[in-house]
């Protein structure tokens, strides 16, 4: 016996689970609890909290932060739901203070590698055979644990580990993490409900399988968002994953397994495995069912591991899908037109907060001369009012960097600007790593506009501006896009619409994410799906269903009802004659 029911409203303790202005589940059923069609109603984004003084949140972040900070862990692989430890470690400690140490972590090696491949083939087949609304179930309730009972703990752990302010680590591993989760399931909705059309006579639909294998997930530092996603994403498609997550982020993303496990995804489905980047890439990547790359990191780790991929095409199972996002040199392109305050502001913020530890901040700017000394003057007062440091001090805007190689490679670029005639340093420009990694907000304004500043990705908290003259914006627009190898983010500020519209046609391939009026980073999953090409990757557009899509290998089934039972067709019939 069929029959349907929808439910509005479904609520989760106080507050709609999702947050959205409906959450809808639409059932049709029988007897075997087997027919189901579950579809979860577009969310809304979650809030961002402020930690205002006084604030309660304030006051659980700080003491989650103390708590936190006087804790020393111990961090295991998990392979097949099981700790795993080595004995060979490494130590987790804060970039601003970088004696103390957070946690050590064990490292694998290749017997781990091969149970953690061995673990992730196992349980893809039980995962695969789970209905997909069973497996957003879980991906909600990790969405749900993250904004309640975790969310000072995932944020104190990002803040310590990485280097990120409150409001920062807010916007990430709170917020961002749990906009991924929750728009996945509503995303993973649409795709699944999407059959092809039938002729009378014949049943058409699509099966929607994950891939044959494993997935590899290889996960960056500086965005928790983004090593819960990168491993989230194929799940949710019914793939399991082997993680190797970056070695500075590994406090934050352990926390992110224990929650997984708590939410009640089944062992093996991730398998964490911290470990030499080269040593873990090289093994699984050479796989006969490895399956799938799903990467945020370096342009040229990215390169080598697809590289390797190639070499061994003839050995997979099938051939692998290659997901990553790379590098970025992204642009503040400013019009005659822009208002001096808006650029101003974005150029501190786009390329100073979080130290420009993200792909997507402002690198390098184009100022015309009319607007360059009012802008310079004003970008100065906002300089001259950052403060620098602790993590734990929220009146800081910028902490330090994440270790003494970026640190290292961060300066090496201010010295080349200080021993050139092509280049000045403007502001900052200095930087002190006695006790934590940190670098003062350095702006160099550039005579050259290829000079190295302009066009190598540096991620630290380097902005470079060229100053153009302003009847030469239209080549100004060129040499924005010409100069630099990557295609990520980039901004335009004008008060012009045609100005606006024409560098927007003239920059389609500059940046995969552009911005008219606003600075070229903080993409919002759902409202603007993140990636870009030429080497910025594959632009596979984390935050939307396109990213999903590469999670899954269709299959197309048809049905025939009468099936023919003569091979001759109508046309060979001979014509009657008379």
């Amino acid at each position: 016996m069929f029959f349907m029911f929808i439910i509005h409203n479904i609520y989760t303790g106080s507050k709609p689970l999702c947050h959205s202005k409906r959450l809808t589940f639409k059932i049709v059923k029988d007897h075997t609890m087997n027919n189901a069609v579950f579809i979860f109603d577009y969310p809304e984004n979650e809030p961002v909290r402020s930690y205002v003084p006084g604030s309660r949140d304030r006051k659980d972040l700080q003491a989650e932060l103390d708590r936190l900070s006087s804790t020393q862990l111990e961090i295991p692989l998990i392979i097949g739901g099981k700790e795993v430890y080595t004995n060979n470690t490494g130590t987790v400690t804060m970039p601003h203070d970088h004696g103390h140490v957070l946690a050590r972590y064990h490292k694998a090696g290749e017997t781990e590698v091969k149970m953690a491949i061995d673990a992730a083939l196992k349980a893809h087949r039980e995962w695969e055979s789970f209905s997909w609304f069973e497996r957003a179930s879980v991906t909600l309730k990790v969405a749900e644990l993250l904004s309640k009972k975790y969310r000072m703990l995932i944020n104190a752990a990002t803040m310590l580990g990485q280097g990120k302010s409150a409001f920062q680590a807010e916007i990430d591993a709170a917020c961002e993490t749990i906009d991924f989760l929750r728009f996945n399931a509503h995303f993973i909705s649409d795709i699944y409900n999407e059959q092809p059309h039938s002729d009378p006579g014949i049943i058409n639909r699509l099966e929607y399988r994950p891939l044959e294998g494993f997935v590899f997930a290889v996960t960056p530092f500086n965005f928790t968002a983004i090593a819960s996603n990168l491993n989230m994403a194929p799940v949710i498609m019914g793939n399991a994953t082997v993680w190797k997550p970056a070695t500075t982020s590994i406090l934050s993303n352990y926390i992110l397994m224990q929650v997984f496990k708590e939410a009640g995804l089944p062992d093996g489905v991730i398998n964490f495995i911290p470990g030499q980047g080269s040593a873990v890439g090289d093994q699984v990547i050479a796989h006969k069912y490895f399956a799938g790359l799903h990467f945020t990191g370096s342009n040229g780790t990215f390169n080598k591991l697809w590289q390797n991929a190639s070499a061994n095409l003839a050995n997979y199972r099938s051939y692998p899908r290659i997901v990553g996002e790379t590098g970025g040199k992204d642009f503040v392109l400013a019009h005659p037109s822009a208002g001096v305050d808006e650029v101003a502001t974005a150029l501190v913020r786009g390329a100073f907060e979080y130290q420009g530890q993200k792909c997507s901040a402002a690198s390098r700017a184009y100022i015309p001369e009319s607007l360059w000394p009012t802008v310079k003057s004003r970008v100065g007062e906002m300089l001259a009012e950052i403060t620098v440091g602790d993590v734990r001090d929220f009146s800081n805007f910028m902490n330090a960097v994440i270790d003494e190689k970026s640190y290292d490679n961060i300066m090496s670029y201010i010295g080349k600007a200080r021993n050139t005639n092509d280049a000045e340093i403007v502001f900052g420009g200095t930087g002190d790593k006695s006790k934590g990694y940190f670098v003062q907000p350095t702006i160099i304004q550039a005579y050259d506009p290829h000079f190295v500043t302009m066009t190598e990705e540096i991620f630290g908290p380097v902005l470079t501006i060229h100053v153009y003259k302003d009847k030469e914006f239209d080549q100004t627009v060129k040499l924005v896009d010409e100069t630099s190898p990557y295609g990520l983010t980039g901004c335009i500020f004008a008060q012009d619409r045609g100005v606006l519209i024409k560098a927007a046609d003239e920059l389609k391939y500059a940046a995969g994410n552009f911005y008219f009026n606003d600075k070229p980073t903080g993409a919002v999953v759902g409202q603007q799906p993140f990636g870009g090409s030429r080497q910025s990757g594959t632009n596979d557009k984390a935050g939307s269903h396109l990213n999903l899509l590469r999670w899954i290998s269709p299959r197309t089934i048809k049905e025939t009802l009468i099936p023919p039972t003569d091979y001759r067709y109508p046309f060979m019939k001979a014509d009657n004659c008379h």
